[in-house]
């Protein structure tokens, strides 16, 4: 899918969206076949004329201004992240590529990890752009992926994949007591690295893949929602040690790559805490014959 067609899609979801009453906007109680506003509506909202409006939506525009942009964003009722997702979107389809490319294999640097050693007693993984495991701590395999070989970050071919976890997996699903809220965080960062990395055609795989498997993945998706979750609280059913509210943290290492390292703290003296330390107990040894983190592998 091209540039043109991201940007259309997004515009007209996001309009469909918006109730006419919500900016009062009088409808004079007339029957709409469309939900949403109409296009000359939010033209008028952003001060642009419906056919300038209009060429944009269908993607025969491809120089839209900053300013125009945000006007388009504020009529919109975009929240900040959406409104820089705008942006990409209309760079991406001013911009003339050639085919996708699948970018370099991504690598934990030996910073990172030295601070992923550094985490050992909280729950931590570092994560690629396209949300592919590139390590964990041992406290971080034990909270979100227990049920799955420590090993595997280690291995690119075989690394867990946190989207397809969430929408794909059953124990990973069950892990979540509010689980949709987890699964539209992971749909709106996808939205948002999809935005930045437009000619990524792994990231393009991905969504393609979970779309066809998943029909709660290819509704969210549709929606056209961009999340910038750095931070969030969730309640986990751990099969372990049982119940426990932790929250997740999205630390960038290197943004515009998006290699992030996510972590999972809990309340100072809290029962949350006290089950951590169980697992932490619980959990198995790594096997001292596998390698750890590698810093440079990929």
């Amino acid at each position: 899918m091209n540039g043109k067609v991201r940007l259309g899609e997004f515009l007209q979801t996001r309009r469909s969206q918006l109730q006419p009453e919500d900016l009062g906007i009088p409808g004079y109680g007339e029957r709409r076949r469309v939900p949403g506003l109409r296009r000359e509506e939010l033209a008028s909202l952003a001060g642009v004329s419906v056919s300038y409006y209009t060429r944009l939506e269908q993607g025969q525009s491809l120089n839209a201004s900053p300013q125009v942009l945000d006007a388009i964003a504020r009529a919109l009722r975009l929240e900040e992240a959406e409104r820089l997702h705008l942006h990409n979107l209309a760079r991406s389809s001013a911009t003339v590529s050639g085919r996708g490319r699948r970018p370099a294999p991504e690598r934990v640097t030996e910073a990172t990890g030295q601070l992923l050693d550094a985490l050992a007693h909280v729950p931590a993984i570092v994560s690629g752009r396209r949300s592919d495991v590139l390590a964990w701590n041992r406290l971080g395999h034990a909270l979100f992926a227990g049920h799955l070989d420590p090993g595997a970050p280690d291995r690119a071919a075989e690394r867990p994949n946190m989207a397809r976890l969430v929408f794909l997996d059953a124990h990973t699903r069950d892990l979540y007591a509010d689980w949709p809220a987890k699964a539209r965080a992971v749909v709106g960062n996808l939205r948002l690295v999809a935005g930045r990395h437009p000619d990524d055609t792994a990231l393009h795989s991905l969504v393609g893949e979970l779309s066809a498997k998943s029909a709660d993945f290819a509704s969210m998706w549709a929606d056209h929602r961009v999340t910038a979750c750095a931070v969030a609280t969730y309640e986990m059913r751990h099969p372990l040690v049982g119940p426990l509210t932790v929250t997740q943290q999205t630390l960038s290492q290197d943004p515009g790559q998006g290699q992030n390292i996510v972590v999972a703290t809990t309340e100072a003296d809290s029962p949350a805490r006290t089950t951590l330390a169980l697992l932490a107990q619980v959990s198995p040894q790594r096997d001292p014959a596998r390698p750890g983190v590698r810093p440079g592998s990929g």
